[in-house]
C-alpha cells in the first residue's frame, strides 16, 4: 500500500538511533554480539511500516495535532516495527523460507557467517539457534523502546496493556495459523471459512492495524468512545487488509508482489478463499484440491488450474463481496467518531490503500 513519507522517515531516524545505541553496546561483548547485533539492525530494514502508521495515526486521531510526532510516539511506533521484526524472523523459521524483503531470512544470513567464518559444527543448526535467539533479542529492544517512549507518561499504563495484548493475541494467531494447515481436516466442511476468519483476525487484523491504531490512541490519552471507534474501524479494515492479501497470494502479479504467482497454494494455507472454494466442490474434487494445496512443487499449470477452481467455484467473488462488506463496516465506525476532521480523512485514505492495494 502506498506510504507517507512523514511517519516513515521520523520512524526510521528513531530506529536508527536506538540501533547505533545498540551496536556500540555490543561491540564491546565481541565479535560475535556484533554479529547478533547487526543481524537485528538487517531484519529492520525496509518494509511498509504499517504499524508504525497506524500506531501514529491513533496518536494524531486523538491528540488532534498536526504538529510533528512528539518523542514519545515515535519511540512506541518504532517499538511495534522491532516487535513485527521479531515476529518474521520466527515466522522465516517456520516457514523455512529463504529470503525476506529481498535479502537471506535470519537464519539464512546466519548460516551464511558461520561458513564464512570457519567455524565449527552445523551450520545449518547455528543459523535456526541464532534466529531463534534473534528474534528473542528484538522482542526484548522493543521493550526497551517501547519503555523509553512511556517514561514519564500519564498514559502508561493503558499503552502498556494495549501492547501486551497485541503480543498476546498475535503469538496465539500465529499458532493458530500453523495449526489450522493439519487441524482442518478434522472439522466440517462448513466450519472452515468461520475458522480461516478467526486465524485473518488474531493473526493480521488486531495486530496489523486495529492494535497499533488503540496503542497510539491510548498514548494520547484516548477516552472509551474514541477507542471504540477506532476498534471497530482498524479490526474491520484489518480483516479487508488480510483478505485482500489472501488474494493477492493466490493471483497477483508477481512482478508487482514480489512473490511467486500463486505461492500461498504451494504453501498450503487454509484462508477464507480456499475454504469457499471446498464448500462447492464434490468430494472428489475437494479431495482433488486437497492434495494439491501445500506442494512446494506446484508447476504453472497445476497453479493455473487450482487458479480456475477458485474462480469457477465463486469463492473469489464471495471473497471480493466480503472485502467490500469489511470496508464499508470500517467506514460506518468512524460515522459519528469523536476525532478530528483531519483525523478522519486520513483514517479513510488509509482503509482505501489497504483494500484496494495490489501489493
Amino acid at each position: 500500500m502506498p506510504t507517507s513519507p512523514e511517519p516513515i522517515e521520523a520512524v526510521s531516524q528513531r530506529l536508527d538511533k536506538f540501533l547505533s545505541e545498540q551496536l556500540s553496546y555490543a561491540s564491546a561483548l565481541g565479535p560475535e554480539a556484533e554479529t547478533l547485533t547487526r543481524s537485528g539492525a538487517s531484519a529492520l530494514r525496509g518494509g511498509k511500516r504499517l504499524r508504525a502508521r497506524f500506531c501514529l495515526t491513533g496518536w494524531r486521531a486523538v491528540a488532534d495535532s498536526s504538529e510533528a510526532f512528539d518523542d514519545a510516539a515515535l519511540a512506541v511506533a518504532a517499538s511495534l516495527e522491532v516487535f513485527h521484526a521479531a515476529a518474521l524472523v520466527h515466522d522465516d523459521l517456520v516457514d523455512n523460507s529463504d529470503t525476506r524483503r529481498g535479502q537471506p531470512a535470519a537464519h539464512r544470513a546466519l548460516q551464511a557467517a558461520h561458513r564464512e567464518a570457519g567455524w565449527a559444527g552445523d551450520s545449518d543448526a547455528f543459523g535456526r539457534s541464532g534466529a531463534i535467539l534473534l528474534g528473542d533479542l528484538l522482542v526484548a529492544w522493543s521493550d526497551d523502546l517501547l519503555e523509553e517512549g512511556l517514561d514519564g507518561a500519564s498514559t502508561a499504563r493503558e499503552t502498556r496493556r494495549a501492547y501486551a495484548r497485541m503480543r498476546r493475541d498475535v503469538t496465539i494467531g500465529q499458532f493458530l495459523d500453523v495449526a489450522e494447515e493439519s487441524a482442518y481436516a478434522v472439522y466440517p466442511d462448513g466450519a472452515h471459512a468461520e475458522r480461516a476468519l478467526r486465524v485473518a483476525s488474531y493473526k493480521s487484523a488486531r495486530y496489523s492495524i486495529q492494535q497499533p491504531l488503540e496503542i497510539g490512541a491510548s498514548l494520547a490519552g484516548a477516552d472509551a468512545a474514541q477507542l471504540d471507534a477506532l476498534g471497530r474501524f482498524g479490526h474491520d479494515v484489518g480483516m479487508a487488509f488480510q483478505l485482500r492479501d489472501d488474494v493477492l497470494g493466490v493471483f497477483g502479479d508477481s512482478a508487482v508482489t514480489g512473490k511467486p504467482v500463486g505461492d500461498d497454494l504451494r504453501e498450503g494455507k487454509r484462508t477464507v478463499l480456499v475454504a469457499y472454494t471446498r464448500e462447492s466442490l464434490t468430494p472428489a474434487e475437494r479431495h482433488e484440491v486437497d492434495t494439491r494445496l501445500g506442494d512446494p512443487g506446484l508447476d504453472a499449470e497445476q497453479i493455473g488450474i487450482l487458479q480456475r477452481t477458485i474462480v469457477d467455484s465463486g469463492a473469489l467473488a464471495r471473497t471480493e463481496q466480503l472485502i467490500a462488506d469489511y470496508a464499508r463496516r470500517a467506514d460506518s465506525a468512524l460515522a459519528a467518531a469523536p476525532l478530528g476532521t483531519a483525523a478522519l480523512e486520513e483514517l479513510r485514505a488509509l482503509a482505501r490503500a489497504a483494500t484496494e492495494r495490489t501489493a
